[in-house]
């Protein structure tokens, strides 16, 4: 599998088309493009555009309720309820945050629960939303099961990220995690590469390791067996049981507090939406002392880590959202990695809706 680099300029214009042909207007599909092309912006594939084409098809079976209007159920000052009535989980993520931030302006904390969602991209994005507006951010979502509970074969949660932002120099701390070993979206990349997965990432329906993403990608969502493990892997002794508590935390702050569903019943087909839940969150840290003075001490110690002493062999300690900065400017500049896989998806989509993909997939000579 061999990979073309693309201009962004003209990836986020041919994207921008796509979400109006889908049947978006011009300002929502701006905000899903920022999504979806942020994500590879960060060098996150899996989350990218790549995923063009589940949305394509979601929106047809009518998981996607492309007009859908999401709805506030229940509130308090410092916190709300909102059904997406099977919405594009990318307007709805932001509504839930832009509501969360309001209010932690006002209360000192905002916090949103949302059920009845779809995918909304990369849960950073909602939490980099309130680090923007100086507050730290805080973005979690569930996703139809693909996870193994520890000692477990049948995939029973999602990779349920957890994202945290919060304003720092020389740039912002931004953590965003599956608690999963690895995200689906990476292993759908190994299977379009045609590339075994690495051992260690995957149980088959026999609950024994497997390389093969034939696994997961079609045995999972069949309910034949078998699923991602959580982070620490399949042992106790190596922490998998912790991975498995994060996850079910994420369920607990999504799904339980909705009212909506778990990822067990969070679904791939049917109509009227998948039931993925999120949970948004901004804090105002003003109200545990002075803001400057908080972002200078984690300043000091986000620097404090990456000049700390350094294994044998290794040349760098990073620090989390250093990586996503870097690679956000070289993609700006140099170009989207995207594979052939991907490329044809979006050539076949351009042609049913009739665009000229060459006029916005201009790819980067190396």
């Amino acid at each position: 599998m061999t990979y073309s680099k693309v201009k962004y300029e003209g990836l986020k214009k041919l994207c921008h088309i796509v979400f109006e042909k889908f049947g978006f207007n011009r300002e929502d599909s701006k905000t899903i493009t920022d999504v979806l092309l942020l994500s590879d912006l960060y060098g996150t594939e899996s989350h990218g555009v790549q995923r063009l084409i589940k949305y394509y098809n979601e929106i047809k079976q009518g998981l996607i309720i492309v007009n859908s209007n999401p709805q506030i159920i229940s509130e308090t000052p410092i916190s709300a309820v909102i059904d997406g009535k099977a919405g594009m989980g990318q307007l709805i993520g932001k509504k839930a945050m832009n509501i969360a931030i309001k209010k932690a302006k006002t209360s000192g904390i905002g916090m949103v629960s949302v059920r009845n969602s779809n995918h909304y991209g990369i849960a950073g994005y909602y939490a980099k939303m309130a680090e923007k507006e100086g507050l730290m951010g805080i973005s979690m979502t569930n996703s139809p099961a693909v996870t193994v509970p520890t000692f477990g074969k049948e995939a029973m949660l999602g990779t349920n990220p957890i994202a945290i932002s919060i304003p720092a120099e020389p740039y912002p701390f931004l953590m965003d995690m599956a608690t999963s070993v690895v995200t689906r979206g990476k292993i759908e990349v190994y299977n379009k590469k045609k590339e075994p997965l690495p051992l260690g990432l995957a149980l088959n329906k026999d609950g024994e390791d497997t390389t093969d993403p034939y696994d997961i990608i079609y045995n999972v969502p069949k309910k034949l067996g078998g699923g991602l493990l959580p982070l620490g892997g399949s042992k106790e002794l190596t922490g998998g049981h912790k991975g498995y508590g994060f996850a079910l935390a994420v369920e607990i702050f999504t799904a339980i507090l909705s009212g909506g569903d778990t990822g067990n019943y969070v679904h791939l087909d049917g109509k009227g939406g998948s039931g993925t839940c999120h949970f948004l969150c901004a804090v105002d840290y003003g109200m545990f002392g002075d803001k400057k003075s908080i972002e200078k001490r984690l300043s000091r110690y986000l620097s404090e880590l990456r000049n700390s002493k350094k294994a044998k062999g290794a040349v760098r300690i990073y620090t989390h959202g250093e990586k996503e900065v870097e690679s956000y400017n070289d993609k700006i500049k140099n170009g989207i990695p995207i594979n052939d896989a991907t490329l044809n998806e979006i050539g076949n989509i351009c042609k049913f809706f009739h665009i000229n993909s060459s006029n916005y997939i201009i790819k980067v000579k190396s």
